[in-house]
């Protein structure tokens, strides 16, 4: 099935110890629909300025990713700078110039409203709350956040996972919103917050997955070289839900996945993301081939065994 992906479009700087990268192809919607481009078929909702490079442009129509919710008005596009430093989990933001972003009233084509599997990935709630109403029955909503919208937006954000079937989050945000030090303590109330499922992700160390009476808990596959991990946590979600899209159960069932199927999803959304932080930017994520992601599969499959 197909699945609609809501998010942003960058141009971002990055500033790592041992390099710097100026203007690369990003944000959260760019990571996670060339991730879901591996599994579905994607219909972006973003917006862009006339100065977006338009070579990107030609690697999502390459993937037959769907543009006709991609706005592109006069102005210049989004762009975030920032620093990494020795310990990749810790950031700096530079500067966030939200530029033609800043205006952005997300309206959906006629052809997305039916839509049956949605990913609201990392943008503020307000504005996934204003994709979801606009939807006339998905079957399956997935939403990504961040700790700026707990901060600055939470009464939204509170608002939108009584809405959605799965949340995806870190393990410092899921602390923050819920109040609660323990993460397994945490993704119950998270659960209780209105999402069925929860997804707490934990960088280098994998991340859990909450179901109603089942608990799971995955890898991060190891890497010895990490040079941007920027977008790892989009492409994770594109991942997921790329290929929970791609493995629903019959439109006629009741319920849209199980949770074999999102154990499974997963597992590839981890594996998108270990390729995305190889590289600067999605460089790595756009030059993957399928039998790579099959390699990293198997290796999961031996990583979890005993």
């Amino acid at each position: 099935m197909s699945l609609l992906v809501l998010g942003s479009i960058a141009l971002d700087t990055v500033k790592t110890p041992v390099e710097e990268r100026l203007e690369l192809f990003g944000g959260t919607a760019s990571y996670a629909t060339i991730s879901a481009s591996f599994f579905t078929r994607s219909h972006l909702v973003a917006i862009i300025g006339d100065d977006f490079p338009k070579e990107y442009l030609e690697d999502f129509k390459q993937r037959n990713i769907d543009l006709s919710g991609l706005q592109i008005v006069p102005g210049k596009t989004f762009r975030w700078s920032g620093e990494y430093f020795n310990n990749m989990n810790n950031r700096k933001t530079h500067s966030t110039d939200l530029n033609v972003f800043a205006n952005f009233t997300p309206t959906l084509p006629k052809a997305y409203r039916e839509l049956p599997f949605i990913l609201l990935a990392n943008i503020g709630p307000d504005l996934q709350l204003h994709v979801l109403d606009q939807l006339q029955a998905p079957r399956f909503v997935i939403a990504d956040t961040m700790n700026l919208w707990i901060n600055i937006a939470r009464a939204d954000l509170v608002k939108l996972c009584k809405r959605i079937d799965l949340l995806s989050i870190n393990d410092s945000e899921a602390r923050e919103l819920t109040e609660e030090n323990n993460l397994i303590k945490a993704g119950a109330l998270l659960r209780a917050m209105g999402p069925q499922y929860v997804v707490i992700k934990k960088g280098e160390h994998g991340c859990y997955l909450f179901g109603p009476d089942q608990f799971f808990s995955c890898p991060a596959y190891p890497l010895e070289n990490i040079k941007d991990p920027t977008g790892a946590g989009d492409a994770f979600a594109g991942g997921l839900a790329g290929y929970l899209a791609s493995h629903s159960n019959d439109s006629n069932s009741k319920k849209p996945v199980d949770f074999e199927t999102l154990q499974q999803a997963v597992v590839y959304g981890s594996i998108m993301a270990s390729f995305t932080v190889e590289s600067f930017g999605p460089d790595r994520l756009r030059s993957v081939k399928q039998e790579e992601i099959e390699e990293r599969w198997q290796a999961f499959k031996k990583l979890s065994a005993f």
